[in-house]
């Protein structure tokens, strides 16, 4: 993947924890991502820092959504 397409990626990412923090009411665990001080817009930053901030950013995330997860039938639709 391409420093840019990481960047890209980590925009989204920010996005949708923006996204679940406001309709869920749930804060997402992101210390580690927030302990690294790599943000989206920081494109002077290299693109291992941006890979460990978006899976630090991710597991943020999907930690948050798997605590909050109901059993699904598998005949749902």
């Amino acid at each position: 993947m391409k420093k840019q397409e990481l960047i890209h990626l980590h925009g989204l990412l920010a996005q949708v924890r923006n996204h679940y923090e406001q309709t869920e009411g749930e804060t997402v665990d992101h210390e580690s991502y927030t302990e690294l001080g790599v943000r989206p817009t920081s494109i002077h930053r290299s693109k291992t820092e941006h890979k460990r901030a978006v899976f630090a950013l991710a597991r943020g995330i999907t930690g948050e959504m798997t605590a909050d997860e109901q059993p699904v039938s598998a005949a749902a639709d």
